[in-house]
């Protein structure tokens, strides 16, 4: 009689979830050998227990896909076990399947830029871009071989559905024994799936698991990228706000004062008007320079940026700096603003749209006119509408360039005529004047300009010919620059949004995927050498203060490079799920609650954690990184970041 009660149709329905969960750890595998030159997993044996430990996250992305396909699969319909019932659960199955599968491929290779998986952050990225068609349809060309692997994988998760079906058998059973039956089964399959979603966990007191708890059962910290599932981390991020107050017990407005110090002034220099040009440069990882690289002694190390590395040669130049953010959408508030991005882009958050003290607005205090230069269309990145707010007098992008025979068919106008449109504007400007520029050629697809195709060569990863051209164009930027009257009064400073590809294992680690350059030129300064202490891009706003000699007290979470005595270098950024806080002899791993992890300040590949010999120094570095989460959420969510709250 049990026939009659619908456990057939439980048994497939099982099997059918259990094929999710089969197809997922097919993913994590290919998503390990594409990326094992940075993940570097010792054996066979740690990778399945990682395999393991990600049964909770793939439970959770499973069942959030298969939510709908489980309950029509489950209520109490008595053709449920018909031929074409069965033909719309094949087709709602697979519509959700294959749409979430499809994402765990995405980051076979899109890992390799952001080093972390893909979460809804990816939105704050594609939202101002319009030429989201041409990039997919050349990614689909640059890496067809993935679109295959998805395929095949997708045909045969097809065909392995298609062995077991439903028999179709009329149910004649009692509506009582039916219906009743079904109402059993529908609340055991929903508290399954309730617990399931949370991770595991039935406890009300538990809170579901999230992207930080992929990091408890990992002994390096970057492991935790294959306990999760991408699928996973778009859910869990689609509807999150990362930006909320916090109020960490022993962290108060005094601690707040002494360790972050969120007010700074600075009397080191006479009160000058220099002209500032930054130049935030499109995924120049510090593994790219040669002048960054002299004493790592690596081997075959070939430089790709031969101008700048002369440059250097006449610059103030950071061998140990790092960004604050991961993506490029990171890099302007933190460059402009000092205000970094950690778990999402401060610029997508809800709190951009408010007063902010920065570069622009106190150098525009004092006099200088803003310009923003950005190859691409207006409006891309979201630089424009932040301009904007910053105050930035004159935008400059492709339309104002103007001439659509120098767009490189995907990103924006290319760097060379650019910069030598953007050398014209300045030469119009009134002095002193300030002006950014962000640079777009050294991009996917990677690709330079034809007339260059013999000059820039493919070298070891495809983006080392773009850094060659772009170089190229910084080169013939400064060769025109140097026959205006404004050169020899202004600061140039070189500094990248984040870093990209990497080539040597040195550059794989992962602290090192943060590495960038910042060089500081001004011609004829007397700041000229190599500065090997702790640097970061919010460092830089604070520090073109202090050059000048600015006069009044201003919010920087940055500190002066050039100032020695003030406060102790640092660097904080984030994985987008971990705080990473460097200080002194150690590094922190932060989840945002506690430490949970310290790792040697040379241990950049986060091999060692000291954690269990916690002493004074690293329970300092803790406090340290707490007050300065502590204050910026107040600053940012509060409303604070203009000269008018200073606190």
């Amino acid at each position: 009689m049990l026939k009659h009660w619908r456990l057939s149709e439980y048994k497939v329905l099982l099997y059918r979830i259990l094929l999710a969960y089969l197809f997922y750890f097919f993913a994590r595998v290919l998503f390990y050998v594409f990326n094992a030159g940075l993940l570097k997993v010792p054996s066979v044996s740690e990778f399945l227990r990682l395999c393991y430990y990600g049964i909770p996250f793939d439970t959770t992305a499973i069942l959030y896909v298969n939510m709908l396909f489980i309950v029509f699969s489950i209520i109490p319909i008595k053709k449920a076990t018909t031929v074409g019932y069965q033909k719309f659960l094949f087709y709602l199955y697979f519509a959700t399947n294959l749409l979430a599968y499809a994402t765990n491929f995405i980051d076979l290779i899109y890992y390799k830029y952001t080093y972390a998986r893909t979460t809804a952050a990816v939105m704050n990225v594609i939202e101002h871009e319009n030429n989201m068609t041409k990039l997919f349809l050349s990614f689909m060309v640059d890496f067809w071989y993935v679109f295959v692997l998805f395929f095949v994988f997708a045909g045969l998760w097809i065909w392995a559905y298609k062995r077991i079906r439903v028999d179709f058998k009329p149910y004649t059973s009692k509506n009582l024994h039916y219906y009743g039956f079904s109402t059993l089964g529908f609340l055991l399959i929903a508290a399954l799936i309730v617990g399931g979603i949370r991770g595991g966990d039935f406890k009300k007191s538990t809170r579901p698991i999230n992207l930080l708890d992929a990091s408890r059962h990992v002994k390096n910290i970057v492991h935790s990228d294959i306990v999760l599932n991408t699928p996973f981390a778009l859910i869990r991020t689609m509807f999150s706000n990362s930006f909320a107050k916090t109020n960490y017990p022993g962290v108060n407005q005094q601690v707040i004062l002494e360790k972050v110090m969120p007010i700074k002034q600075y009397r080191n220099h006479p009160f000058t008007k220099p002209n500032v040009v930054i130049f935030i440069l499109e995924s120049n990882g510090r593994e790219y320079y040669g002048a960054f690289n002299k004493k790592l002694n690596i081997k075959d190390f070939k430089s790709h940026t031969p101008f700048l590395d002369s440059l250097a040669n006449h610059s103030m130049i950071y061998t140990n700096a790092y960004t604050n953010g991961r993506q490029s959408i990171h890099g302007m508030s933190s460059v402009l603003s000092g205000i970094p991005s950690f778990k999402d882009a401060f610029t997508s958050s809800p709190y951009p749209k408010q007063k902010i003290e920065s570069i622009v607005s106190t150098l525009e205090g004092i006099g200088y006119n803003s310009s923003f230069f950005h190859g691409a269309a207006n409006g891309s990145m979201g630089f424009l509408g932040f301009s904007n707010i910053l105050g930035i007098d004159q935008y400059y992008g492709r339309t104002e360039f103007n001439d659509d025979s120098q767009f490189d068919g995907f990103w924006g106008i290319w760097d060379e005529p650019f910069l030598q449109f953007m050398k014209q504007k300045l030469d119009q400007q009134k002095q002193p004047f300030f002006s950014s520029v962000f640079t777009v050629s050294s991009h996917e697809p990677y690709i330079v300009p034809e007339k260059y195709k013999d000059k820039f060569k493919e070298g070891d990863v495809p983006i080392h010919k773009c850094i060659e051209y772009t170089d190229y164009s910084l080169k013939r930027f400064f060769q025109e620059a140097k026959k205006s009257p404004w050169y020899k009064n202004t600061i140039f400073v070189m500094v990248a949004d984040h870093g990209n590809t990497t080539f040597y294992k040195e550059y794989r680690r992962p602290i090192e995927r943060f590495a960038i350059p910042i060089m500081i030129f001004k011609p004829d300064s007397p700041y000229v050498g190599v500065d090997e202490d702790l640097a970061q891009q919010i460092d830089i706003y604070p520090t073109i203060l202090d050059m000048i000699g600015y006069p009044k007290p201003f919010r920087s979470w940055g500190r002066s490079l050039l100032d020695k005595k003030t406060q102790e270098p640092f660097v904080i950024n984030s994985t987008g799920s971990l705080y990473q806080f460097s200080k002194g002899d150690y590094i922190c791993i932060f989840d945002g609650k506690k430490s949970i992890g310290f790792y040697d300040k040379n241990d950049k590949a986060l091999q060692h954690n000291l954690i269990g010999q916690r002493n004074a120094q690293m329970n300092d570095l803790e406090l340290q990184c707490k007050a300065f989460i502590q204050d910026y959420m107040d600053r940012v969510v509060g409303q604070k970041l203009d000269p008018l709250n200073k606190k």
